[in-house]
């Protein structure tokens, strides 16, 4: 199925690696990998709760402007540069979604191209 829409977030990395932020399929919107950089710029060194709060922030921008919002999300994969932010990511993610419970993954001991960065996270939605 091709998208029927592609968002972008405009970052200069999307026409370099050949992505979209988002795209749109029919009734699934697929969020790709979104850390907490805004306009350039990595937002909460060293905080992995305020960067996931950060990067469902963009998701929510992405998911909005494809008509979609955090209710609509059915699935989430949360990867984690240290074991040790499981906890803090974890808070950050149940204070979203605590009544809404998507299937979620997290995956933590990984190394993100800017070692400033906790966390890196992908949703799927669906709206009927």
């Amino acid at each position: 199925m091709v998208a029927d829409k592609r968002i972008s977030s405009g970052g200069p990395w999307e026409d370099v690696i050949g992505y979209s932020r988002a795209t749109v399929a029919g009734p699934m919107v697929h969020v790709s990998g979104t850390t907490a950089t805004m306009n350039g710029e990595l937002q909460h060194a060293g905080d992995a709760y305020s960067q996931t709060k950060a990067a469902f922030e963009i998701i929510a921008q992405a998911l909005a402007e494809a008509g979609h919002s955090l209710n609509d999300i059915v699935r989430t994969r949360m990867f984690l540069a240290n074991t040790s932010d499981m906890d803090a990511v974890g808070k950050a993610h149940g204070e979203l979604f605590g009544s809404i419970k998507p299937a979620a993954t997290m995956i933590a001991g990984l190394g993100f191209i800017n070692p400033e960065m906790l966390v890196e996270i992908e949703v799927d939605s669906y709206r009927a």
